[in-house]
């Protein structure tokens, strides 16, 4: 089966050469881009598996550019791995907030990038649910992968909609950071717990007043709320969970 294409944009040719090399040699057909409009105009035309973005470039920046892949139906489920060296967690959550679906920072091991791609050329969506999911104004619609809360539609990432369906199956359940990365992000992915945290922060944003259903079990990871078990537990892990949303 033949490999997908990979888009790079990125405007540094010394780097670009080395990464276009590398994923070559991985059997990739690749795609330059050195500015973000040329980026735009790439994914449009050539539909790529998995594009690799750098958020400083000319013309437009990476982060405009994730914004209006995401907002095209035509690219909106282009797999997004953002390649930059800001490092600050912010700006992970910018990137993550607007679809990016992985990140890493310069600099950067060539080996772990191309374990990235691997990882995200394999991920794919999970299958359909039998049926709609329900709970406390939350409706996920599995199959045509459709969210709503208190019926009003929320646009969510692929990997934010995968940790929103797999902590709403089963609320009360606490899940370690470890479980929801096998389950959100696939277990071939290489990521640090820090990693879901960020999701979840993005996650809580566009949840709004509903942000507190998803809550932190301290020292251990997150669960949704069960409404059958209220508890004064409950209520001040909701408190953290909406204090941390706020600081973020």
């Amino acid at each position: 089966m033949p490999k997908p294409t990979v888009l790079l944009i990125e405007d540094d040719f010394s780097l670009a050469e080395i990464v276009t090399y590398n994923l070559q040699r991985e059997g990739y057909e690749v795609v330059l881009a050195t500015d973000g409009e040329e980026g735009l105009r790439q994914a449009k035309l050539k539909l790529p598996g998995v594009i690799i973005l750098d958020l400083m470039l000319p013309v437009l920046d990476g982060l405009e550019v994730c914004r209006r892949l995401r907002a095209d139906s035509a690219t909106t489920n282009i797999r997004v791995l953002m390649l930059t060296a800001k490092a600050e967690e912010t700006d992970q959550l910018i990137g993550f907030s607007l679809g990016a679906d992985d990140y890493v920072t310069k600099p950067f091991s060539v080996k772990v990038l191309m374990e990235r791609v691997k990882a995200l050329c394999r991920r794919e969506s999970q299958p359909p649910g039998e049926a709609m999911i329900e709970s406390q104004g939350i409706c996920i619609d599995p199959i045509r992968y459709i969210v709503t809360i208190n019926g009003t539609p929320v646009r969510l990432t692929r990997s934010e909609f995968r940790l929103l369906e797999s902590l709403i199956r089963q609320p009360g359940r606490v899940f370690s950071r470890f479980e929801l990365i096998d389950a959100a992000l696939g277990d071939d992915t290489l990521v640090l717990e820090r990693t879901i945290d960020v999701h979840v922060r993005s996650l809580r944003k566009k949840m709004g007043d509903s942000a507190h259903l998803i809550e932190t079990v301290r020292g251990v990871g997150y669960n949704f709320r069960d409404p059958s078990k209220p508890s004064s537990q409950g209520d001040e892990q909701r408190d953290a969970s909406c204090a941390e949303s706020a600081d973020s």
